[in-house]
């Protein structure tokens, strides 16, 4: 069984505020930047410790990706950028 990398992404939209995305799924939106940066590594490393799966933290927009955050077994650590 190949284990899969779960992406979560902190995205703007387009009223302004920031959402916290989970393989392209809203899970929070209307957030400010920090808080978004926060609960979206909070959630990651949760979710790593949990199922010990590679677990990536990203923010996109349409030109760049900035990675925040990663959460890999593999290393036998957990580092957030």
């Amino acid at each position: 069984m190949v284990a899969t990398m779960v992406l979560y992404t902190i995205a703007q939209t387009p009223a302004g505020p920031w959402s916290v995305r989970r393989q392209g799924l809203a899970l929070f939106n209307d957030m400010q930047l920090a808080a978004a940066i926060r609960l979206a590594r909070t959630v990651a490393r949760d979710e790593h410790v949990r199922s010990h799966r590679t677990v990536r933290v990203e923010m996109r927009d349409a030109a760049h990706v900035i990675p925040l955050g990663n959460f890999d077994q593999a290393y036998g650590r957990s580092a957030a950028a």
